[in-house]
């Protein structure tokens, strides 16, 4: 396990997410027999944890509301050992997210009840503790469940130290595009990266890439399901098809679990590309498991990161104009 000297700050979701999965084909506008799970979740909540399960000091910083659900929350946060900086508000709901996953654990339909968060987080950066917790921060990572105004806030008080993002949702990824010259990393599957670039989920590698970098982001991951994953830093473009899963029990957190392994990584001054491939191996964990984040000891991540083949190294496009 890695050592815990370093300190990363979480900015964003922690609330309470709901997945039912139904038991045969999935009907549209009919009642579908099958199972409801609900656990803490959040972009960011689940990859604080898979920080903090890798032996990082982890913070977090969201909002919630002075419910049940909110107590909830406050209990996940403290049993991961997280430090929680969380703001709570006594008149306001809990957020929540709410799939419903077909048999063999894709989403077909979702609903986000997340306006708390819209105006919460740009006030809370304007504390002087949330000041100080950047501050203290070696690395920090936050989500498109911020506003615009927060988002820019954030990227401000970051000043050189790394900000990471994750794209959470088509609908929410360009939240992120008037900050995305100033952050470390984002990660993002490719609808996401579609929707931020307005090129086509199917655009070529290169031409992904090269909108990527054209809309200022120096790093990227996107992700593609269990399909090639593509990535880029200043000195090269990778390719990687992940190792198939023994089993898909839920997709969700796959790229939240990739996220926070791949930030734990960089921060501990790993290489990209390695950093890349120990996050392919904490997302196909989280596949195999029917929990958000996988519960896992060394060793099964090891076996794990042996089947995670290396990396390819391409080139990368030479200017940062879309290609056509």
């Amino acid at each position: 396990m890695p050592s815990a000297s370093r300190t990363i700050l979480a900015v964003g979701g922690a609330h309470i997410d709901r997945r039912g999965r139904v038991a045969g084909p999935f009907v549209p506008g009919a009642s579908n027999p099958g199972t409801m799970r609900e656990e803490v979740g959040g972009g960011v909540f689940n990859a604080a944890r898979v920080m903090a399960g890798r032996g990082a000091r982890v913070a977090l910083m969201s909002a919630r509301g002075g419910d049940a659900a909110g107590e909830a929350v406050a209990a996940a946060i403290a049993a991961a050992g997280i430090a929680d900086l969380s703001a709570v508000y006594l008149d306001r709901t809990t957020a929540s997210y709410t799939a419903i996953l077909d048999a063999d654990g894709d989403v077909v339909a979702a609903l986000a009840d997340m306006a708390l968060y819209d105006a919460a987080f740009d006030r809370q950066l304007r504390r002087s503790g949330a000041r100080a917790a950047v501050a203290d921060a070696d690395a920090v990572l936050c989500d498109a469940n911020l506003s615009t105004a927060a988002l820019d806030r954030l990227a401000g008080l970051a000043g050189a130290s790394p900000l990471y993002a994750i794209a959470i949702s088509p609908a929410k990824v360009g939240r992120l595009a008037p900050v995305a010259d100033r952050l470390a990393g984002l990660f993002m599957n490719r609808r996401e990266a579609a929707a931020l670039t307005a090129t086509a989920a199917t655009a070529p590698p290169q031409a992904l890439v090269a909108a990527l970098r054209a809309a200022g982001l120096a790093r990227a991951v996107v992700t593609a399901g269990g399909g090639e994953l593509i990535a880029f830093d200043d000195e090269a473009f990778y390719r990687l098809t992940p190792p198939p899963p023994r089993r898909i029990a839920d997709v969700t957190g796959a790229g939240d679990a990739l996220a926070g392994t791949m930030v734990e990584s960089l921060t501990a001054k790993l290489p990209f590309a390695e950093a890349l491939r120990r996050g392919v191996a904490a997302a196909v964990l989280c596949l195999e498991s029917a929990a958000a984040i996988a519960d896992h000891d060394d060793q099964t991540f090891a076996q794990t990161l042996a089947r995670v083949p290396a990396p390819a190294f391409l080139p990368l496009p030479q200017d940062r104009t879309v290609c056509p």
